[in-house]
């Protein structure tokens, strides 16, 4: 027997390999989650999302409705004779001028409150991100508080402070209550937001000669866009929908249509030839700046939620 075979022969086997330890079961949260993530979730957010729409779908079916159809049966029985809807109704709307000039007025308050709002919040929110001043965290803290305050209790003493400066039960009044009342969430939300730009970027901008306005218009106000947009459709959601600082601060020439509607309810009970189509257009309106939007604002929430 040779050297080679000798050595070969005295090899010691090499230890078999541990058999694996046995799978720890399932949950059943664990099994219940991954079923709910696939098709059976997807079909449930569907059918949550048609039940959503059905108000919306009722609305604008009753919108094209004749009066006597509607009192004799609800909007679903369209389906049976779909022939009857009508667009009179939206005839009869823009000849009332009280509903119109209401959506006027409507955009008369909602539009500039937005904009100011979102001006003066994207400046101020620069300002204490990264400007240095004597008091900035004191001034934003006292920004923040501000947030707390609720509505119902400056409605009074703003009041007395418009009619004594004759600005009350005008247009330019409920602009002003909706502009000091938005801007303190709007400092904050958009203060956080620049907050997390990157330094360099900014310093790198300053080197290159750029000053504090061509900073926060070139650099700062870009990268925040989808915060900025989020703030614009939130606001202008807010202001459109709004009925109690409506009914307080504006008189009937520069009343909003959410009073509008409410008033026509009252003096007419069942106007609903009217009262439909006016109510589906104050809710389109909105639907439309979201999904006009829709794209930023889903940015800005993904971007906060990873920040």
């Amino acid at each position: 027997m040779t050297a080679d075979s000798q050595t070969v022969g005295s090899e010691v086997p090499a230890p078999a390999a541990p058999a694996p330890a046995p799978a720890a079961p399932e949950r059943l949260g664990t099994r219940l989650a991954q079923r709910l993530s696939g098709g059976l979730l997807q079909v449930v957010l569907i059918v949550v999302g048609l039940f959503w729409l059905v108000p919306t779908i009722g609305l604008l079916l009753s919108s094209m409705r004749t009066s006597g159809d509607l009192a004799s049966g609800g909007w679903w029985t369209v389906f049976s004779a779909p022939s009857k809807l009508t667009l009179d109704n939206y005839q009869k709307l823009l000849d009332n001028s009280a509903i119109t000039g209401s959506l006027v007025n409507s955009l008369l308050i909602t539009v500039p409150a937005t904009v100011l709002v979102v001006i003066i919040g994207a400046l101020a929110g620069y300002a204490f991100a990264w400007m240095e001043f004597p008091g900035r965290d004191w001034w934003f803290v006292a920004v923040v508080g501000l947030l707390v305050v609720p509505v119902q209790v400056a409605l009074l003493p703003i009041a007395k402070l418009f009619g004594s400066i004759g600005i009350f039960g005008s247009v330019f009044g409920a602009i002003l209550f909706h502009v000091g009342f938005g801007l303190p969430f709007a400092v904050f939300l958009l203060r956080n937001f620049f907050a997390e730009i990157p330094r360099e970027l900014l310093e790198a901008a300053r080197l290159d000669g750029a000053g504090e306005l061509r900073l926060f218009f070139r650099v700062v106000l870009p990268l925040g866009g989808p915060a900025v947009a989020s703030l614009g459709i939130f606001q202008f959601l807010w202001v459109w929908n709004d009925m109690l600082v409506a009914l307080i601060f504006t008189d009937s020439g520069s009343q909003p249509i959410t009073v509008a509607l409410q008033t026509q309810v009252r003096q007419f009970g069942n106007n609903i030839d009217v009262l439909a189509p006016g109510a589906f257009i104050s809710m389109v309106i909105p639907l439309i700046v979201f999904f006009a939007f829709q794209r930023q604002f889903v940015s800005g929430v993904m971007a906060g939620a990873v920040k």
